[in-house]
């Protein structure tokens, strides 16, 4: 059995996918500078690179043709990150950016502070509440599979989520379904909303945890585009029988460095001269990755 066809537009290179991080980000940072009530810029800094891997690299989907039963299915687990993936699905061609700036956090908008179904075509499942989107991953695997369909599901859990029992029934049941299909990214930045994740729960052995459920388990730096362009092209065919779980380190407010690692900035916003001293940050660290990246080019020569 083959994938069926999908046009899934242009392919990029990871310097293109880096610099799309970086808009993403940008765009984050003006839209937490706009709007009057708080964003959750912590968590969507840190899987910025993520949503950027899997909306312009990994996920099979056609923004002009929504429901074509092959496409890949995303689930955003921790739907406190619900404008990240609005941003990434803008940047991917689902609808415009100002749209979001617009309306976003309006009574009956369709861009929530949660994503909703019902409310933006686009989004697969209705998100919010911590510990729900592997249940339903899982669900929606089990249904792609017994219909002899071969996309993916995939979804992306925050760390903290994960110490939440529902989320080892659906991982076990992920495996007693030998659901191949399923993939599960988890930003793993190792912060909640008041502490940081260790202080309150020990999920360290971490990734043994997920091979002791019988997981196929990745581990990269969720900030490395290089790594994620990697893992998910290495990810195994739909039909195979193990699901995988990718495990990202990452930095929660990462590029902004006031805010990377600061439990202030779960959630806030950003008055005009936070902003520019935000972009500012992001600027700084943009170019400093690229100082390193010719560093380590010119070496390796």
């Amino acid at each position: 059995m083959t994938r069926a066809v999908l046009d899934t537009g242009e392919r990029h290179s990871v310097a293109e996918l880096e610099d799309l991080a970086y808009e993403l980000r940008r765009k984050l940072l003006l839209l937490c500078g706009t709007y009057e009530g708080a964003v959750h810029i912590g968590g969507d800094l840190s899987v910025a690179d993520i949503l950027t891997a899997l909306f312009h690299h990994g996920l099979r989907i056609d923004p002009n043709d929504i429901a074509n039963p092959a496409r890949d299915r995303f689930v955003l687990s921790k739907g406190h990150a619900a404008v990240c993936m609005y941003i990434a699905m803008s940047m991917r061609g689902f609808f415009s950016y100002d749209e979001i700036v617009a309306t976003y956090g309006q009574l009956d908008s369709a861009y929530g502070m949660h994503p909703c179904k019902v409310q933006l075509p686009g989004v697969e499942c209705s998100t919010g509440s911590l510990g729900h989107g592997l249940p339903l991953a899982v669900g929606m695997a089990l249904s792609g599979r017994a219909r002899g369909e071969l996309h993916r599901v995939v979804t992306l859990l925050g760390d903290g989520e994960t110490g939440e029992g529902s989320v080892w029934e659906a991982a076990m049941a992920g495996r007693s379904q030998k659901l191949g299909n399923l993939v599960a990214f988890v930003d793993r930045n190792r912060q909640l909303m008041t502490s940081f994740a260790e202080e309150r729960v020990i999920f360290e052995p971490y990734a043994d945890k997920w091979r002791a459920f019988g997981w196929n388990v990745v581990e990269i730096d969720g900030h490395d585009m290089g790594q994620l362009v990697a893992a998910i092209d290495a990810l195994p065919s739909p039909d195979s029988d193990l699901p995988t779980v990718v495990i990202c380190e990452t930095v929660k407010g990462k590029g902004v460095d006031f805010m990377e690692r600061n439990l202030a900035w779960h959630a806030g916003s950003l008055g005009a001269d936070d902003l520019e001293r935000a972009l500012a940050a992001l600027d700084a660290s943009r170019a400093s990755n690229a100082s390193e990246n010719d560093t380590e080019a010119q070496e390796a020569r």
